[in-house]
């Protein structure tokens, strides 16, 4: 019985004792907290639902939690059920109802961990969206990462997600890019506003390979930005699938003014009381939702301000049908979140279908020391120079297992490690342990079966335990848009898998010598592919492989 299944167990017991007794059921919370006690004596699970509900109810916790062990403790599921405390319930699970979690996951496979949570969403997940004027930097790189796992994490959720990048080929940072490159056709120095790097020599050495005559074209400029774009974002796109991040849509930002859509956006939003008119211009009342300022969104010249593209893209992301718009974005982006909900707002929609991640920043280090070590971008450290010193699982792994709302240090001597020191390589480790046990059953004609019954060790119990919490942990990472959960629990399943494996005595999952496989072989053979597909389903959710030998 997984932690869900257990939980609504509870629940429905409460319900049916409140009922009874004559007490009103509605108090119960919409889902009972079910935890692994910090303390394996304590038991297998606990919950407080009696502290929660029991004075709303008009009963004490004590009370009604004693109540609840006794309808419980009848329950072939449970083995034990105390009270403890104030009103806590402490849960044991019937050997049965544990080897449940082991049935569960080998008969679901690859579904095991999927839900229907996000059914019937339809989520536009934007995120890394760097401008095309310089190869992925970190920053990027971990959005690629995190990005991606989340997309994996919504869908496998039940969503229909589009992963979308916003292509920002308009405005002055693409007029400072192409006055780079012709500086360096010419053989001059970058502009003082300009992009340095060799890979801006490079860019405007292949456009004059391709147009021999761009420096003294009539058109130059435009050539030098109708290519040098291309290429750049040819580059960039090439990183991003080595990197194992695809994009369902390539948005372009040009387009939303070419075709007269950031025009139509801001005429419509004049109609509202979000968009005012003052001292010439017409703003945007963003600081109903958290901004430090209303915002411009056609300057008193009349020219449209950066964030009047933001609207007229709102626009054509709802217009395709999307429910939620997710947008993951850099630290310095932070007052974004309030922009876009006034936006969501002004064109008549809830704020709500608007969310902002922003991310901080990432730090490179070896010895404890920060890291400069690009090789072509100038002064930034790109994902190519990340995935050359320690591989894409590695810069994945790291990118993906802190919280996107903290800063993050990647110590480059730690990722090459091959040891337990190594987060990335602990997981895989026990992924692939698993798998040359699996090898080495085949080849000594040892079958798995469904024994469970007898897994009664401790050992045992904590990893099927650990491996019933996967689901729980997928549904909160997609709830709370936090992929890091995934990593950080499949970190600590490796734990639980090793101290398994290495237990002292030795818990033997193989026959020895001329002995002759037993069921209880067979049975923590079964534990093996369920611990095997948990990992893989996980790994999965990253982007990470699941190495079957290291």
């Amino acid at each position: 019985m997984t932690p869900a299944a257990l939980a609504e167990l509870v629940r429905a017991t409460a319900v049916d004792v409140l009922s009874t007794r004559g007490l009103d059921p509605s108090a119960l919370p919409a889902e009972v907290t079910i935890e692994r006690p910090r303390n394996p004596e304590h038991g297998d699970y606990a919950t407080n639902v009696a502290l929660q509900t029991a004075k709303k109810a008009g009963t004490s916790p004590r009370e009604f939690a004693t109540w609840l062990a006794e309808a419980l403790t009848s329950n072939d599921a449970l083995s034990e059920v105390t009270v403890a405390g104030p009103g806590f319930l402490n849960l044991r699970l019937a050997p049965d109802a544990q080897a449940a979690i082991v049935r569960e996951i080998i008969t679901k496979g690859e579904d095991f961990g999927r839900s229907d949570l996000l059914a019937g969403r339809r989520i536009n997940l934007e995120f890394v969206s760097a401008n095309p004027t310089g190869p992925l930097h970190l920053g990027g790189t971990r959005w690629a990462a995190t990005g991606d796992a989340l997309g994996r994490v919504l869908a496998a959720s039940g969503a229909d997600v589009t992963r979308e990048y916003y292509f920002n080929d308009a405005g002055a940072q693409i007029d400072r890019f192409v006055r780079s490159l012709i500086a360096a056709a010419k053989g001059e120095p970058a502009p003082e506003d300009g992009y340095a790097g060799s890979y801006i020599s490079d860019i405007a050495a292949e456009v004059l390979r391709q147009e021999p005559d761009a420096l003294t074209a009539e058109d130059g400029p435009e050539v030098f930005r109708r290519i040098g774009v291309n290429l750049m974002f040819d580059e960039i796109k090439r990183d991003l699938h080595d990197f194992g991040t695809d994009f369902d849509v390539f948005f372009h930002e040009d387009s939303l003014h070419k075709s007269g859509a950031v025009t139509t956006a801001v005429e419509k939003l004049k109609g509202s009381d979000k968009l005012y008119f003052e001292n010439g211009a017409w703003w945007l009342r963003s600081t109903e939702f958290g901004d430090d300022k209303d915002r411009v969104v056609i300057k008193s010249d009349g020219a449209p301000a950066y964030i009047a593209g933001d609207i007229a893209y709102l626009v054509d992301k709802r217009s395709r049908g999307f429910d939620l718009c997710i947008y993951m974005l850099g630290a310095d982006h932070h007052g974004y979140i309030g922009r876009l909900k006034a936006a969501a707002a002004a064109l008549g929609d809830d704020p709500d279908s608007v969310e902002v991640l922003i991310g901080q920043m990432v730090n490179l280090v070896s010895d404890g020391k920060p890291v400069r070590m690009s090789k072509r971008a100038g002064n930034i450290i790109s994902m190519e120079d990340l995935v050359d010193a320690v591989g894409v699982d590695a810069a994945r792994f790291a990118m993906i297992r802190a919280s996107v709302d903290s800063s993050v240090d990647i110590d480059l001597d730690l990722l090459r490690k091959r040891s337990s020191e190594n987060p990335v390589y602990y997981v895989q480790y026990a992924h692939s342990r698993i798998c040359s046990v699996l090898r080495n059953a085949e080849a000594l004609k040892v079958e798995a079966n469904d024994s469970l019954q007898l897994l009664d060790s401790e050992a045992e119990g904590t990893l099927i335990r650990a491996l019933g919490e996967f689901p729980r942990v997928v549904k909160a990472a997609a709830e709370l848009r936090e992929p890091h959960r995934v990593a950080t629990y499949l970190h600590s399943l490796a734990g639980d898998l090793h101290r398994w494996y290495d237990h002292k005595p030795a818990l033997r999952i193989l026959p020895r010598g001329d002995e002759e496989p037993t069921e209880l072989h067979g049975a923590r053979l079964r534990l093996c592919q369920a611990t095997q597909r948990v990992f893989a389903n996980g790994l999965a959710l990253l982007g990470v492989t699941a190495p079957e030998r290291m």
